[in-house]
């Protein structure tokens, strides 16, 4: 078995495993919102306005992407812009993203 993803680890040096993260990116909007943060960093206005998904809906699925430390956020103002970590930004070519275990590509 191989051994956790540690470049998408959080400060507290927890590891994720390949599951876990394919997991989390498993869901059709998560996964959307990493393909809108390749093209880089959006407000969530930006993100609901090509989605289309209810907000609170929304808040979630970006809590759930920066507890697994595939996006951060920023504040400019009183908009929150989100982005993916630096560590997923290292590993993108051009529309794809190597996770460590195997690489995502969007179309």
């Amino acid at each position: 078995m191989k051994t956790p993803l540690r470049v998408l680890a959080h400060d507290s040096d927890e590891a994720f495993s390949c599951a876990s993260v394919l997991k989390v990116l498993a869901d059709d909007t998560r996964l959307a919102v990493i393909e809108k943060l390749l093209d880089g960093p959006v407000t969530v206005t930006e993100i609901n306005e090509s989605l289309s998904v209810e907000p609170t809906l929304l808040s979630h699925h970006l809590k759930t992407l920066r507890d697994a430390n595939l996006v951060t956020r920023t504040r400019q103002g009183r908009f929150a812009v989100y982005a993916l970590t630096p560590v997923l930004l290292a590993r993108r070519k051009g529309r794809s993203i190597d996770l460590g275990c195997c690489t995502i590509s969007f179309s």
